[in-house]
């Protein structure tokens, strides 16, 4: 699956909704717990956890590791660098049992902050992607979805953490197993995942020009297919297609109605620039709609996410974008809700 993050347009997909085992790639949920509750506040990267007796037993040497030591002391920063850097299996493990109080109560994030994500077809067993009997599992679209969200809510830490080239601890020095960062122009990430099982898989990610791809391979027989097929497809993504630009951020495109406020109608504004990818040569015209479940509610906040608005036309995939109040609604009073009755009337 490959998709243009900034317009919301699917290029390829193939059993997209497809449930799968997605092994290691589980460490994306775990950061983006970890980087919602840094925001949040309720962890800090200078916080220390140790490798309690407990985990210990479960993940020394477990699989793919940092080589931690049991008691031993490591900041929240580190434990980050070793599940994005060389998939540590025991750092997902101390963080998980450090920050929310058990590797369990940990996993029931994950599967809460899933839900919240729209990832309606996953669910986590592990805070790593250890083989659990099927437990774990998610398709291409729910991890795209992932992808998403953290690298739009968090950019900072997702270009502190993702990307890097590996990881030194305790005398070990490992590399990073990321097929496209630092040999595909803008790669960025994101992580590969891999068992028997599973077979080889990988959520990536590469922005050129303002454009941003995601993409996602579950399955792939061998690691040397899983590269060629992850570069391949990430530089068809953006050398098969033109990049137009359609609006520019905070730029008013559109009202919506809106029912019991003090105003009637409310601006519809894109959170960033946006822009669509139209494949070479095609040259149709262009559909553009505004889609909302109308009239919209007061109050409104403004930058609440309040509509979308699709663009088709020709062979370009359809592009969804959402669409946010450009101000503020607050509900109407006595007698403007008496005002707008006769209004409503004639």
């Amino acid at each position: 699956m490959l998709v243009d993050m900034t317009s919301g347009q699917t290029l390829f997909a193939k059993n997209e909704d497809r449930r799968f085992i997605p092994a290691s790639i589980t460490k994306v949920m775990s950061a983006y717990v970890a980087f919602e509750m840094i925001k949040s506040g309720e962890l800090d990267l200078r916080q220390q956890f140790t490798m309690s007796p407990a985990v210990a037993t479960d993940w020394y040497r477990t699989g793919s590791t940092m080589f931690l030591e049991e008691g031993e002391a490591v900041e929240v920063d580190l434990l980050i660098k070793g599940i994005t850097s060389v998939s540590a299996n025991d750092a997902s493990a101390v963080l998980a049992e450090g920050a929310a109080g058990s590797v369990d109560q940990w996993v029931n994030r994950m599967n809460e902050t899933a839900a919240s994500l729209g990832m309606r077809n996953s669910h986590f067993g592990t805070p790593n992607g250890w083989p659990d009997g099927g437990k774990t599992f998610t398709t291409a679209r729910d991890l795209e979805l992932l992808a998403k969200a953290m690298i739009s809510r968090h950019p900072d830490l997702y270009a502190r953490y993702f990307g890097k080239e590996g990881l030194r601890h305790n005398g070990f020095a490992q590399a990073n197993h990321d097929p496209i960062s630092g040999r595909v122009d803008g790669a960025d990430g994101i992580k590969t995942g891999y068992t028997n099982q599973a077979g080889n898989g990988f959520l990536g990610s590469a922005a050129r020009e303002g454009a941003r791809l995601i993409l996602v391979l579950a399955a792939v027989d061998d690691e040397p297919t899983r590269g060629n097929a992850a570069r391949q497809m990430i530089e068809w993504g953006f050398a098969g297609y033109d990049r137009q630009s359609v609006f520019t951020a905070g730029q008013t495109i559109a009202r919506a109605q809106v029912q019991n406020g003090e105003a009637s109608l409310v601006g519809l504004k894109t959170a960033a620039d946006v822009s669509i990818a139209v494949p070479i040569g095609d040259t149709a015209p262009r559909v553009v709609s505004v889609l909302y479940d109308g009239p919209l509610e007061a109050p409104i906040r403004s930058g609440e996410r309040v509509a979308r608005l699709t663009i088709s036309g020709g062979n370009m995939p359809p592009a969804n974008i959402e669409l946010y109040a450009a101000e503020d609604v607050a509900e109407a009073g006595h007698f403007t809700r008496i005002s707008n009755a006769f209004e409503s009337w004639f």
